[in-house]
């Protein structure tokens, strides 16, 4: 399965640690595509349009997205949508204990599964729920 992995670059980088976190338990189940969201210094050399690009083809190529929604983007958002019109399954990840609240969007799309998690353990606790390993 390709994974699909979204979370906020250009809004805001403090979470880069924790989707590291999360890129890592979900290369148990599939080949994240977009490893790069969880690298703590990213490769500036990139045009908008070449990102735009890459990103459109990883999307068309995925299996699943999977999208860390607590941190506001217009990218993330945007991802969002354009998976939505291609038919992906989209599963969004959201840490209430932040005080930030996620747009209704998002939660009130009834194809995106939204969850609430606290800790890293509670989104691999999620995955294990929700997706199955590779087959050998």
């Amino acid at each position: 399965m390709n994974i699909y992995f979204s979370g906020s670059i250009r809004g805001g980088r403090e979470d880069a640690a924790l989707y590291r976190q999360l890129i890592l338990e979900l290369s148990k189940y599939g080949r994240v595509l977009t490893e790069h969201i969880g690298a703590e210094k990213l490769n500036e050399e990139l045009t908008d349009e070449q990102i735009y690009r890459m990103d459109m083809n990883w999307l068309k190529e995925c299996d699943l997205v999977v999208a860390e929604v607590t941190t506001p983007s217009l990218g993330v958002g945007y991802e969002i949508g354009e998976a939505r019109a291609m038919g992906k399954r989209i599963i969004c990840l959201y840490r209430p204990n932040t005080g930030r609240r996620v747009s209704a969007m998002v939660s009130g799309a009834p194809d995106i599964e939204l969850y609430r998690y606290t800790l890293t353990e509670d989104a691999a606790a999620l995955f294990a729920t929700l997706l199955k390993p590779p087959t050998s």
